[in-house]
């Protein structure tokens, strides 16, 4: 089923809005800003199903995975960071501050076995895209790539 907004909570009041936590000048922050995440939605939206229990949002599922490239963690570490990072948790779209993690780790590799490796290199693209735009990667680097093959054993 399609991720569904969060209803608004009754004790909105006293929890802490992450953009009155962070730094608005943060690498993150400014990252969060300049990525187009409907992109994501209209290119993983198909793979959700009208029935069943909702889904977990794009945002969430692309942010972790960015974040676990970018940061060069596994599974588990992504989401552990994630729970104690509110840069991490703004970076994913969360309003929020939250103590827990609204997925289990596991639907890290089935959100990936689901979404395939071809779609997948959409976070690349989009990350070469945003490089690109912000000049903190020369259109130069784009026009060879070196592929090592070697296998060690």
């Amino acid at each position: 089923m399609p991720p569904k907004k969060p209803a608004p909570r009754s004790d909105e009041l006293f929890r802490s809005q992450l953009d009155n936590m962070v730094d608005m000048e943060h690498a993150l922050v400014k990252l969060a800003g300049l990525i187009d995440w409907s992109r994501f939605d209209a290119a993983y939206g198909r793979f959700y199903h009208e029935k069943g229990r909702p889904g977990l949002s794009t945002r969430l599922m692309a942010g972790l995975h960015l974040l676990k490239h970018m940061e060069g963690l596994s599974d588990e570490a992504v989401c552990a960071h994630w729970v104690e990072n509110p840069y991490h948790q703004f970076f994913c779209g969360e309003q929020y501050f939250r103590h827990k993690l609204p997925l289990d780790r596991s639907s890290m590799t089935r959100w990936r076995n689901r979404i395939g490796a071809d779609k997948l290199e959409l976070l690349l693209a989009e990350t070469l895209r945003v490089a690109m735009e912000t000049r903190a990667m020369p259109p130069q680097a784009c026009e060879r790539v070196t592929v090592d093959t070697t296998v060690q054993t």
